[in-house]
């Protein structure tokens, strides 16, 4: 089994610079389990690692997409888990980071996706419900397919929202059920979460967004924006 360490957290909880400071001490590579980092073109808003912050650590499952492809949980497992073993391979300890729980917790549990092709048709269409009849639209579709999850997501976060539901339809299981399979890890791991006081990690927020939008990420908005308009595109859905 192979051995690997995961960094989670919230959004500005200091994922990557624990995860690379753990990949110079124990001779790690990072495997890059965010699903908006895969994006091209979406550097601030997505809270890329720079060059100088990798510090020459090797970065895995950046950059690989362009805003108006899809990728589904499956595609991103079987990606990142071929990622894995050739670290694993060069000898190489795999550090695994990340905001997106379903995608660490997908990839760490043997979850078997041979049915879940990715159906960009579902979430376009809930986008687009949600564009016209509002957020409140989907959310309602959330509570009669999952209430148990829905109680934890909240209706702003259109994104999650959409997830859980295209979930539901391309594997048959809502986000409830999956998460209490029995646990069945296909790696060796060490799980940390980094957690914040609410108002420590309020106020790293709110210093990260001023980073963010010193670094120009209107710019980069605007430049997304001129490319791709107001396209239901998952890349385009992030909240930062």
């Amino acid at each position: 089994m192979i051995p690997a360490v995961i960094v989670a957290g919230a959004t500005a909880s200091g994922k990557t610079a624990l995860s690379i400071e753990l990949a110079k001490r124990l001779k790690g590579e990072i495997v890059s389990c965010d699903s908006m980092q895969i994006y091209k073109g979406m550097d601030i808003g997505t809270a890329k690692p720079t060059k100088a912050e990798m510090q020459g650590i090797p970065h895995h499952m950046i950059d690989i997409l362009e805003p108006s492809q899809s990728f589904s949980v499956a595609e991103f497992c079987d990606m990142a888990r071929t990622k894995i073993s050739d670290i694993a391979n060069c000898k190489k300890l795999p550090i695994l980071t990340g905001g997106t729980g379903l995608y660490i917790d997908s990839l760490i549990e043997n979850i078997d996706f041979a049915e879940e092709t990715g159906k960009p048709d579902i979430r376009n269409e809930l986008f687009a419900l949600s564009e016209k009849e509002g957020k409140d639209a989907v959310y309602e579709i959330l509570l009669k397919i999952d209430p148990e999850y829905a109680k934890i997501v909240h209706p702003n976060n259109v994104k999650r929202v959409i997830r859980a539901i295209e979930f539901y339809k391309t594997t048959g299981m809502t986000v409830t059920e999956h998460n209490k399979l029995p646990k069945t890890p296909i790696y060796k791991y060490a799980y940390f979460c980094i957690a914040w006081d609410r108002e420590v990690l309020y106020d790293r927020i709110n210093k990260r967004v001023d980073e963010m939008i010193e670094s120009g990420l209107c710019d980069e908005a605007r430049t997304l924006y001129e490319k791709y308009g107001r396209a239901n595109l998952t890349a385009l859905s992030g909240i930062g």
